[in-house]
């Protein structure tokens, strides 16, 4: 019995070592979401890097998940050290995908779906009736959908400043619609801490969604009366989250 506890004792010690000399993320990883480019984490990125953090802004192709997922690694590759992935709408998908990382110390998923392994966006969303954003999407010839200028800076940016909400229609990337049926092979989210800060008056993906997605990863949330675009509406609180998960 000594023998067994003195085992015991010695694998606390050890795991309270560990912890006290981990070391806090200083590096930060913004990964943009569909219908928008990487200048949506602006602000979010300028308040990061005031707070000393490295912050890198994946431009996503939005071709295809694997793609996506490519282009995020490759960011990631170049961190050195701990690393705060965030995925912002589409861009949670993606992280899902690549923050498997070792380098990925915790994720952070922005007004987004989280899948699971074998789940798709359109698995996820049968049975459910589509958000008024979801409506407003137009394929071209191709197959890529946009949100329809007309009614962005509404369903997408609503608490934004009107001519901000207008001046963004100019960076939509038309996201390849195929996507919706690629299923995810990794969900980091199981081995990862995970943090979700839910937009209440989100009418691209339903709120009510979000927070199921957030109890699932046992995410730490906080709530938000924003629209889908809160990097851009609530740059602070967005930071402060993600400054959290550096902790």
């Amino acid at each position: 019995m000594a023998k067994v506890l003195a085992t015991i004792a010695a694998a606390l010690s050890l795991a309270a070592t560990g912890a006290a000399d981990a070391k806090p993320a200083r590096n930060v990883v913004l990964v943009h979401g569909a219908f928008i480019d990487q200048s949506s984490w602006d602000k979010v990125a300028t308040l990061l890097l005031h707070k000393g953090f490295h912050v890198t802004q994946v431009a996503n192709p939005m071709t295809s998940l694997e793609d996506d997922v490519a282009a995020t690694r490759k960011a990631l590759v170049a961190q050195n050290g701990p690393t705060v992935l965030v995925g912002h709408s589409w861009g949670g998908v993606v992280i899902g995908g690549a923050g498997n990382d070792p380098k990925v110390s915790a994720l952070v998923y922005v007004a987004t779906y989280a899948p699971d392994r074998g789940e798709s966006l359109k698995s996820l969303s049968e049975g459910a009736p589509p958000s008024l954003g979801q409506k407003a999407l137009r394929p071209d010839a191709r197959g890529y959908l946009s949100l329809d200028p007309g009614a962005f800076p509404t369903l997408f940016a609503g608490d934004v400043p009107a001519a901000e909400g207008k001046a963004l229609v100019a960076h939509q990337i038309p996201l390849n619609s195929a996507v919706f049926g690629t299923e995810a092979t990794v969900a980091a989210w199981h081995d990862k801490p995970t943090f979700y800060p839910i937009s209440a008056k989100d009418q691209m993906i339903p709120p009510a969604a979000e927070e199921m997605f957030a109890k699932r990863m046992n995410a730490q949330t906080v709530t938000l009366q924003s629209s889908h675009a809160s990097p851009i509406s609530h740059p602070v609180e967005v930071a402060a989250l993600i400054e959290r998960a550096a902790r």
